[in-house]
């Protein structure tokens, strides 16, 4: 497989999540095309790779430098860890997988923030969800067709 749909999905998430979106209701695009491609092919798309993508989020959005870096690394570790099993569970337990995934991203970030100085913004749950209906949305018209 070709890293060429990798990269063209990744900037397309990149361009959406740059799109001026409501604050609270932000569905992290890059996040989840990145657990994506964690799932789907790990030979691809690893913890390095999270680690520079976050790096460039954090470059293009003008936030503290590492943040999503740290955030997408950690939530990539996670996704890795249990990749081979996901592939077995169903529709529904995949999707609550994912929101387990986007919660611990989106505390990592609050976290992150709170220590900054920055806004502790405790509405994360609401993008989390919003990116989260996307997912079961794309997963169950788009990628269940793959099977």
């Amino acid at each position: 497989m070709s890293r060429a749909p990798l990269y063209l999905s990744l900037l397309v998430a990149f361009i959406l999540q740059l799109m001026p979106w409501s604050g609270w209701l932000r569905p992290e695009f890059v996040l989840l095309v990145m657990l994506y491609w964690l799932l789907r092919a790990p030979h691809l798309c690893n913890i390095g790779t999270a680690w520079l993508v976050g790096l460039l989020l954090d470059t293009v959005t003008g936030v503290l430098f590492g943040q999503h870096a740290l955030a997408f690394t950690l939530t990539a570790f996670l996704a890795l860890y249990y990749q081979r099993r996901l592939i077995l569970f169903t529709n529904l337990q995949q999707t609550g997988y994912i929101f387990l995934l986007l919660v611990f991203n989106q505390a990592v970030m609050s976290v992150l923030q709170a220590y900054a100085g920055q806004n502790y913004l405790p509405e994360f749950l609401i993008s989390s969800m919003v990116t989260l209906l996307i997912w079961h949305l794309a997963h169950t018209f788009w990628l269940s067709r793959e099977r």
